[in-house]
């Protein structure tokens, strides 16, 4: 059971922590992630059941941001009978309903009100209940990821932007954590935040196709857990629950788990630049809701 808890929770730290790649606060005393439960009912997947689960990259600390924003948005679904799964990426600037604020920008819903605010948005976005929230800083992000050897990454085409440090040759490119952290900045892109949000989804999955691969035994799975010792911090977790999210974990194959754009366009509100819903959506969000599985999209 501990090498359950051990692998699983290496799995989910980078899960988490991966999404952290968008941010450019300053760092700080709080860990790098946070996973909260937000669900209200007891957590207990079952076969063809689907969890849901909500990873942000929080962006607090720089100048002129006051308190944290989410401005990497990723939906996650996997389905336990299966391993097969679904990540919705979601661009910053979608305009969408916040409960109790009326309408703005996505990545504000956690400025507003935390994990809950945030997973309670996307819920009623996508019709989607959401059981955890995996929020992540960026303060110790690069450390984190040379502490686990760094992570492999497929980038799709060269890139050289002196904004964000990003200088990658296209194909497979093994990265160390400010390589990472810039190449999920990167924004002066084709798309912008649309090609910039499908890259910090590439890299959710990138890590954790290396910790699959690594299939680490005990040994390995207790150098991955010291390593989020020093970087995570759960709250709102039974032991018994953490086991169950741990068992799920194990379950995900990373090459099974497709990953998505929120259809979208681009449009202002006010003075406001952002990003509207397409029409589309709503079909995405229906079709991952049921199993997690995309059958149609």
């Amino acid at each position: 059971m501990r090498r359950v808890l051990a692998v699983a929770a290496a799995i989910l730290g980078v899960l988490g922590v991966t999404a952290a790649a968008l941010t450019d606060s300053a760092g700080g005393s709080q860990p790098a992630l946070e996973i909260h439960q937000v669900d209200t009912g007891a957590f207990s997947p079952r076969p063809g059941q689907p969890v849901f689960m909500l990873a942000l990259g929080l962006d607090g600390g720089r100048p002129g941001i006051d308190g944290d924003r989410a401005d990497a948005i990723h939906l996650i679904g996997i389905n336990p009978a299966t391993g097969e799964g679904t990540m919705i990426n979601f661009p910053r600037d979608a305009y969408v309903a916040i409960p109790g604020r009326g309408r703005g920008k996505i990545n504000d819903a956690y400025t507003f009100g935390g994990p809950g605010l945030a997973a309670n948005t996307v819920e009623q976005l996508t019709g989607i209940d959401v059981s955890f929230v995996l929020a992540s800083r960026f303060g110790p992000f690069e450390q984190m990821v040379n502490d686990a050897g760094g992570v492999d990454v497929d980038v799709p085409f060269a890139m050289k932007d002196s904004f964000s440090g990003a200088d990658f040759p296209q194909g497979r490119v093994h990265m160390d954590g400010r390589q990472a952290l810039a190449f999920s900045r990167n924004r002066h892109l084709t798309g912008g935040d649309f090609t910039r949000s499908e890259h910090q989804g590439l890299l959710i999955l990138s890590a954790l196709t290396k910790l699959r691969a690594e299939n680490p035994g005990p040994t390995g799975a207790a150098r991955y857990l010291a390593i989020l010792g020093r970087h995570v911090g759960i709250t709102g977790i039974t032991p018994v629950e953490l086991y169950r999210l741990g068992r799920l974990a194990l379950t995900i194959d990373p090459a099974k788990v497709r990953s998505v754009l929120m259809p979208g366009g681009i449009g202002t509100a006010g003075a406001q630049s952002i990003v509207t819903v397409g029409g589309a959506a709503a079909g995405l969000f229906a079709d991952m809701r049921d199993d997690a599985v995309l059958q149609s999209h």
